[in-house]
């Protein structure tokens, strides 16, 4: 299997959203995308795959250190081989790479989320510059790109972070903000032993509130992308979805919400079409 491939298949596995939304764009971009959405995941799963915070900041500098040198042990790795192959095609600046890198070491302690803004912040350098990023592969960005993707990044992040809180608050991780929280008179105990509270509900409910606030905002910012970056947004048409589904649900925050596949296909295939 060659490390394109093998990044096809490793976000196929973990990452079925972006890998669907990825078949719409054309042939020859999508082994860049996969090398992109791979990085992304290596990134995020580091907390699962090591055992102290410690340990995980090492693996993390290790990927700093493949991006700068772009050459070296890194190229028989994969993924990092995949990556270095499409920044050099692409010409991809690395400093929103290695900012992503950066905003994920807060996955690796359970220090919970200060403020809504630390939130948007680390959504921003997450999934917002992700997008930016796969739109600057499949076409050269355009006037607005950056706000565009911002608000759509914010919009995907904030509700996979509200449909992963069950996950995160089992393992003693709070994306939940405190000043959210409080706000509401919850208390962050009360989210991490499972106890679903009104005050708790209330919280959740604000942050469905600022995950749609930013889709709307993406949904009439102007100018739209172009047409050829549109695969790279799809992804952000399955927020509704997502929330709606969530709202249907929120008295009971800490049962895993899943919606069938084929609902989500349908949704980005209607989404393609209007794009």
């Amino acid at each position: 299997m060659d490390h394109f491939a093998h990044c096809e298949a490793l976000v196929r596995a973990a990452d079925k959203d972006r890998f669907l939304a990825t078949l719409f764009a054309p042939a020859q971009f999508r082994g860049a995308l996969f090398a992109l959405y791979a990085f992304n995941l290596e990134i995020a799963r580091v907390r699962e795959v090591v055992s102290d915070p410690m340990r995980g900041e090492l693996r993390l500098q290790w990927w700093r250190d493949a991006l700068a040198s772009g050459a070296g042990e890194a190229r028989a790795h994969p993924v990092a081989a995949a990556l270095c192959a499409t920044i050099d095609r692409f010409q991809l600046a690395v400093e929103p790479l290695v900012d992503l890198i950066e905003a994920r070491s807060f996955d690796l302690y359970d220090d919970p989320m200060p403020s809504l803004a630390a939130l948007e912040g680390y959504a921003a350098k997450t999934s917002a510059s992700l997008l930016e990023l796969a739109a600057g592969i499949l076409d050269r960005p355009s006037p607005g790109l950056s706000d565009s993707a911002r608000h759509a990044g914010i919009a995907y992040a904030l509700t996979g972070l509200l449909r992963a809180f069950p996950l995160h608050a089992a393992r003693g991780q709070l994306y939940l903000p405190l000043e959210v929280m409080e706000r509401h008179g919850a208390r962050p105990q009360d989210a991490l032993t499972g106890r679903a509270t009104p005050e708790l509900g209330a919280a959740l409910s604000e942050m469905r509130r600022h995950a749609r606030a930013h889709f709307a905002a993406w949904a009439r910012h102007p100018p739209a992308p172009p047409a050829a970056q549109a695969p790279a947004f799809l992804p952000v048409a399955l927020v509704p979805l997502y929330l709606d589904r969530l709202d249907r649900a929120a008295g009971a925050p800490f049962v895993p919400l899943e919606v069938a596949q084929w609902r989500r296909q349908w949704t980005l295939w209607r989404a393609a079409q209007r794009a």
